[in-house]
C-alpha cells in the first residue's frame, strides 16, 4: 500500500523538475521540491517558471524556481515559509510518530531537513538515517496526496 501511494504521488510529480544542466531530478528530489512549494529567493511557486533547480544552501538541499535566482540572495521571509511548508508536510516526528511541537528540533540528513519532537529523537535519527529518510518520504507522499484530493 505504501509503495502504491508513493508511486501515485511520484506519477503526479513527473515533469516537476530538472537539476542544473538539464539532468532529471530523482523521484525523491521531485517529492521534496513539491513539498518545499516555493523558491526561497523569489517566493514563486516551484515549477511555474520552468523546472526547479537543485542547489545546496548551508548543507541543505533546496530548489530554486529558475537560473536567475542562482545569482540572487535568499529572502528570509521566503526561507521561513519554505521551512513551514516542509514542517507542515511532515506533520509528525518520523521517530516517535508524535505530532510535531510548535518549535520542533531539527537536523539535516543528506541535505534534507528533518524535524523531530525532542532531542533524544535526534540521536535515533543519526543512528539509522536511511530508515527515517524513507519514513520522511512516506510522510511527504501522504501529505501531497491529501493536498491533491482536497484542492
Amino acid at each position: 500500500m505504501k509503495t502504491a501511494r508513493m508511486l501515485m504521488v511520484f506519477a503526479l510529480l513527473i515533469g516537476v523538475g530538472r537539476a542544473v544542466g538539464g539532468q532529471e531530478l530523482s523521484a525523491r528530489d521531485q517529492l521534496r521540491a513539491a513539498v518545499q512549494e516555493i523558491c526561497p529567493v523569489s517566493g514563486l511557486q516551484l515549477g511555474k517558471h520552468g523546472p526547479p533547480i537543485k542547489v545546496n544552501v548551508g548543507g541543505q538541499t533546496v530548489f530554486l524556481c529558475c537560473e536567475g535566482c542562482l545569482q540572487r540572495k535568499i529572502d528570509p521571509q521566503h526561507w521561513a515559509t519554505m521551512h513551514a511548508n516542509i514542517a507542515r508536510a511532515q506533520q509528525i516526528c518520523p521517530v516517535m510518530k508524535h505530532d510535531l511541537p510548535k518549535k520542533p528540533k531539527w537536523t539535516i540528513i543528506e541535505g534534507q531537513i528533518v524535524y523531530v519532537c525532542c532531542p533524544p529523537c535526534l540521536k535515533k535519527l543519526a543512528a539509522d538515517p536511511q530508515k527515517y529518510l524513507r519514513e520522511l518520504d512516506e510522510l511527504y507522499s501522504a501529505s501531497l496526496q491529501g493536498r491533491r484530493v482536497t484542492r
